[in-house]
């Protein structure tokens, strides 16, 4: 069974700069290189929505899926590079981010599965 990841993110509340972030994320816009990092990190799926300037994060991951070496292999990918610097030009963080941090971890508080 895939192990599931969510994650906030805030984008500058600016229309256009909105915009031109859904652009950059419609099918066949996210280059190459950065769609083979995901798959090749064993993300099996993910998924962005948005709340006007909040965004929101699933993703579904395998087995072998091990956060601390995507991230590793994102600091070393001059593709991934780019594409952060990219994207930092629409996001921010959330207001209690730490530091430096983008996509803040969120805590899953209710699960139907285990209600009685």
């Amino acid at each position: 069974m895939p192990r599931r990841f969510c994650f906030a993110l805030d984008l500058h509340d600016d229309a256009d700069l909105i915009a031109r972030y859904k652009a950059w994320h419609a099918p066949g816009q996210v280059p190459g290189p950065i769609i083979r990092s995901i798959r090749e990190a064993d993300i099996q799926s993910m998924e962005i929505w948005q709340a006007h300037d909040r965004m929101f994060m699933i993703m579904e991951v395998g087995d072998t899926f091990a956060p601390d070496a995507k991230a590793a292999a994102d600091a070393a990918s001059e593709d991934v590079q780019a594409w952060e610097r990219l994207m930092w030009e629409f996001q921010k963080p959330l207001p209690k981010a730490q530091p430096g941090e983008k996509w803040v971890p969120m805590t899953r508080i209710f699960d139907l599965g285990e209600q009685p």
